[in-house]
């Protein structure tokens, strides 16, 4: 039932940003400020008080997770925004080619490239190039892709260990030869169209009057692009453009995403009203004071304050820690104290700059029985046997994936080598028009009696799926009138049809008459994994879809458009503590959160570079704002380091951060002592303040205290404890790796503590 008081659930700026109107908006929404309700109920709104047709409003984002929920929030508020275009950038770039393949230089049914297809397809390409060679060119040519240039532009600003520019060229020839695209393609490609096409370019114009673009600061420079073009910016189309992110939010350039689309949005589309969401209805004040103090160290920010509706609560912990050992003991036993005080397991969250950090943590969860998962491990579609399915539905949806013949061509062995391999292709390149299997067909009588039989076996298999597609015998590279419908790609109307066949049939036949199913069954064994349930799962997930080549182009296409490492899709266990890095973090939100390694050069990982440590300081800003009630902080004097013992400086975030704002437990370096830290006891974790002992020899030489001895060099002590005869002894690992034992008491004059 639609809900017809949803204005009144909004806040003032909320509302405001929902019913404005005519020139271009920005909305800044902060941290848990409720976005997605505004963006929902904006086009929930538009459509019905502002009579909009839902047909000409478009609205895209990064994760398909994010676009279905806007989807489903925006419906449940007003029917007819089904009929709205949601959806990920790359789907719409997708449905974008294939509605205007031709143009492209593309086949209607064509698949999307992976990262190790592009891969495959540069050493092809460029065979002289090593395996390193091949993996930065791949990581290059998409970075140019972000940025929409072509192998005729100057790439030189992004890299200069090889001839770029001709190996990019190459790339380009074999790919289009394919008839397939990359990720890439699917946002520069449409760029392109719109630019040269002008009749296009009027079609989308008035087809789009409205354009949402959420989470706009992760952009990259080619989707920034595409907005400006589908706007009709340089035309005056007279597009109504809204935006929503938060620069402070922006921590994926690694990934391309480009901070200054959304700091510069107000400079390029002119006449923008900003409306900023400060209300945060996640945090605690004090969570949120910590945030504000160390983001608006930035000087790239258009700014903002939050607010917490929520009030006060618990005062952030920051736990000053001997080494990394140390640490994951500390994160641990706050994980099992509390909850043998029933606090659920999946209220905790450790997060850390780097995957390598949660070694430790996974060890000492595993020794205690904590249970945990790991956020950003290998995902379904990435997995070798689930790939291996995919090549060979790819292979039949198009006769001219390359990419896809090799990896499946000779798995299960089929006595077909790469000279064999590289000859179909060159034969199909030249006398097949690229239809790699009426290739095999020609070439079949050429080959030894082995690669014959082999062949023969291969081919057998498409023969079997032509059958079962039945009448529907298109081939993939012949399917030029076809095209994506503009609703979703698997209708109702064959969702809900009862006793039809699925494309589970398919994978099912190709599983077993490929040899792929005996061939898991007998790895399972082995080594003891589950690859041939993996197998299945694929064909679960097939059954939505029809048997026809049409329902096989959705299907690839859902499953591949956004396979990301976004930690959006990932399913969080029932009760475990959750393992992450604070790059996925980003849209999660936990009731304790524990920020770790917060050390000079583990985070921020590079002091250096300005923009660099702009980009850390968000980073450090977003995990601070995902903790909701509890918040602790951890920074170590000492970590294992390449390979040898590194003794660390604090990290300048928690200078930044205030002293008034947190309390501070552990071994207190000197710039972080003064009368403004709370300090005190906090000895429920393990962990005394060294103000607090009154034996002077204990408090000159307490835990986590650095010490130099003439003999060993400088070394920390880890360990406290009294021997037998009451006597106060210290264990000390020395930089050189050897660990020993004193009585300070009788050996003080050999033992010098420094001060950082």
């Amino acid at each position: 039932m639609p809900d017809n008081n949803y204005l009144d659930k909004l806040n003032e700026e909320q509302r405001a940003a929902v019913v404005h109107e005519g020139s271009p908006l920005l909305i800044l929404a902060g941290a848990g400020s409720g976005k997605t309700r505004v963006i929902t109920t904006k086009i929930a709104y538009l459509i019905a008080e502002k009579k909009i047709d839902p047909w000409s409003i478009l609205s895209v984002t990064f994760t398909k997770k994010a676009a279905n929920e806007m989807r489903e929030r925006a419906v449940a508020i007003e029917e007819r925004a089904a009929d709205a275009q949601i959806r990920t950038f790359h789907s719409f770039g997708s449905w974008f080619l294939r509605k205007y393949a031709e143009h492209a230089g593309l086949e209607p049914s064509f698949t999307v490239y992976d990262d190790d297809d592009v891969a495959t397809l540069i050493k092809k390409a460029e065979p002289s190039l090593s395996a390193k060679e091949v993996r930065t060119a791949a990581h290059q040519i998409s970075l140019a892709k972000d940025y929409c240039l072509t192998p005729e532009d100057d790439l030189s600003a992004i890299g200069s260990e090889f001839d770029l520019n001709d190996i990019y060229s190459k790339y380009q020839k074999r790919l289009r030869a394919t008839g397939n695209a990359d990720f890439g393609d699917l946002i520069m490609l449409p760029v392109q169209i719109l630019e040269a096409y002008d009749e296009i370019a009027s079609y989308i114009h008035n087809r789009f009057k409205v354009i949402m673009v959420d989470e706009y600061q992760d952009s990259n420079v080619a989707q920034f692009k595409l907005l400006e073009a589908l706007s009709g910016l340089k035309e005056g189309s007279g597009t109504y453009v809204c935006v929503v992110g938060d620069d402070d939010q922006s921590i994926y350039k690694f990934r391309g995403a480009e901070i200054q689309n959304i700091l510069n949005f107000p400079k390029i589309f002119e006449g923008t009203k900003i409306v900023r969401l400060e209300s945060n209805y996640r945090s605690t004040s004090e969570i949120l004071s910590l945030a504000d103090n160390v983001i608006k160290n930035n000087s790239g920010r258009l700014g903002k304050t939050l607010r917490a509706e929520r009030g006060s609560g618990k005062t952030p912990v920051l736990a000053f820690l001997p080494n990394q050992d140390d640490e994951v003991h500390f994160a641990a036993d706050l994980v099992q104290k509390t909850h043998e005080m029933g606090v659920p397991y999946s209220d905790w969250a450790i997060l850390y700059r780097t995957n390598a950090q949660s070694m430790g943590f996974e060890s000492e969860f595993v020794r205690k029985k904590i249970p945990y998962v790991i956020v950003g491990s290998l995902k379904f579609f990435e997995r070798e046997e689930v790939k291996d399915l995919i090549a060979w539905l790819e292979l039949v949806a198009n006769h001219k994936n390359e990419i896809a013949f090799h990896r499946i061509i000779n798995k299960p062995a089929r006595g077909i080598g790469g000279k064999t391999q590289d000859a179909i292709v060159l034969a199909a390149q030249t006398e097949a028009q690229n239809d790699i299997i009426a290739s095999c067909r020609q070439k079949l009588s050429g080959f030894s009696a082995k690669v014959k039989d082999g062949l023969s076996k291969f081919l057998e298999i498409f023969d079997e799926t032509e059958n079962l597609f039945g009448e529907d015998k298109s081939a993939g590279g012949e399917l030029a009138e076809q095209i994506v419908s503009e609703g979703d790609s698997v209708s109702d109307e064959l969702k809900d049809r009862e006793g039809r066949k699925t494309l589970a049939e398919l994978i099912e036949l190709i599983a077993k008459k490929s040899g792929l199913l005996s061939y898991y069954e007998d790895r399972d064994r082995d080594e003891h994994t589950f690859r041939v349930e993996n197998i299945q799962e694929l064909a679960n997930s097939a059954v939505p879809y029809p048997l026809a080549r049409q329902g096989l182009l959705d299907f690839l296409d859902n499953i591949q458009l956004d396979r990301t490492l976004s930690n959006q899709d990932e399913d969080i266990a029932e009760d475990a503590v959750t393992l992450i890095t604070l790059h996925n973090t980003k849209g999660l939100e936990f009731n304790r959160v524990v920020m770790t390694g917060m050390e000079e050069g583990v985070f921020p990982r590079n002091g250096d570079d300005m923009e660099e440590m702009e980009e850390e300081r968000r980073l450090c800003y977003v995990g601070i704002t995902r903790a909701k009630n509890e918040l602790y902080l951890t920074s170590c004097a000492v970590r294992r380091m390449y390979g040898h013992i590194e003794y660390m400086k604090c990290s300048p975030f928690l200078l930044e951060m205030g002293r008034e704002g947190v309390k501070a437990i552990g071994q207190l370096p000197s710039r972080y002592r003064g009368s403004t830290f709370h300090g005190g006891d906090y000895g429920e974790y393990g962990l005394s303040h060294p103000d607090t002992e009154s034996d002077p020899v204990k408090k000159k030489y307490s835990k986590g205290a650095k010490i130099y001895h003439d003999d060993y060099g400088y070394g920390i002590i880890i360990k406290t404890a009294e021997t037998e005869d009451g006597e106060y002894c210290i264990t000390v690992q020395f930089e050189n790796g050897s660990m020993k034992r004193f009585l300070p008491k009788y050996q003080e004059s050999a033992l010098m503590v420094v001060k950082d």
